[in-house]
């Protein structure tokens, strides 16, 4: 008994705690410039597989469009479109009203591992990750950086606390700590801290590990 009551102090410590982040101008510059190439040459080397994707997305659902944008929140609150290859039918949102009672993760997230609304190619591609690459359009555009905690949606920072708004202190990412180690196992609060610990510790170093181990688990197919 005196463990568990340990254990909720300690968590409710936590919510408390104020997170200071690594912004020294040495590391932001690398970063950006690791972003910068990383994506440019991303782009250049995948356009290929972009240009197939884009007759089967369209061959499989004539009606929408190649690239899913969506809005999401990005560093300090500010608003952007983020880029996918559509892995839904064009009607998605339409739908998504009468799945959220179907939720599989606890918190302001929504995940459905046998979600009907996805495509036979979005399947695949969701399986491998590709979807998320037109995502490097965003990063040279500096709305997102290739490593971050990722942008949330708008209706789930409506739901935010003061605790869950740090992870709106850096700009987003396209991958980081939690999708490669955990993805749909954790709930939204163990992803938050997950997020926080990323961002009170982030160095060139954690980055370049973290997009190593992303590359290798996309190669693996499997889900990160």
């Amino acid at each position: 008994m005196e463990a568990s009551r340990t254990e909720v102090v300690q968590h409710r410590s936590r919510k408390q705690e104020k997170v200071t982040v690594n912004d020294s101008k040495g590391y932001l510059f690398a970063k950006r410039t690791l972003d910068i190439a990383a994506a440019t040459a991303g782009l250049i080397m995948l356009s290929p597989l972009f240009f197939i994707l884009a007759i089967l997305i369209k061959w499989e659902d004539p009606k929408g469009p190649v690239i899913f944008k969506q809005v999401r929140v990005g560093q300090d609150g500010k608003e952007f479109y983020m880029y996918k290859f559509r892995s839904m039918v064009s009607n998605a949102e339409d739908l998504l009203k009468d799945l959220l009672d179907k939720n599989e993760v606890s918190g302001l997230m929504f995940k459905m591992k046998d979600d009907p609304r996805v495509t036979k190619v979005g399947k695949f591609i969701r399986r491998t990750s590709i979807d998320e690459l037109p995502q490097l359009f965003n990063v040279l555009k500096g709305e997102m950086s290739l490593v971050g905690p990722r942008p949330p949606l708008l209706r789930e920072v409506a739901d935010y606390n003061t605790y869950h708004k740090q992870r709106l202190l850096v700009k987003p990412g396209c991958t980081g700590v939690w999708q490669v180690s955990a993805r749909n196992n954790v709930g939204f609060e163990e992803m938050v801290e997950m997020d926080l610990e990323y961002i009170k510790n982030r160095s060139l170093f954690f980055d370049l590990k973290i997009i190593v181990t992303t590359v290798l688990v996309m190669i693996g197919s499997k889900a990160y």
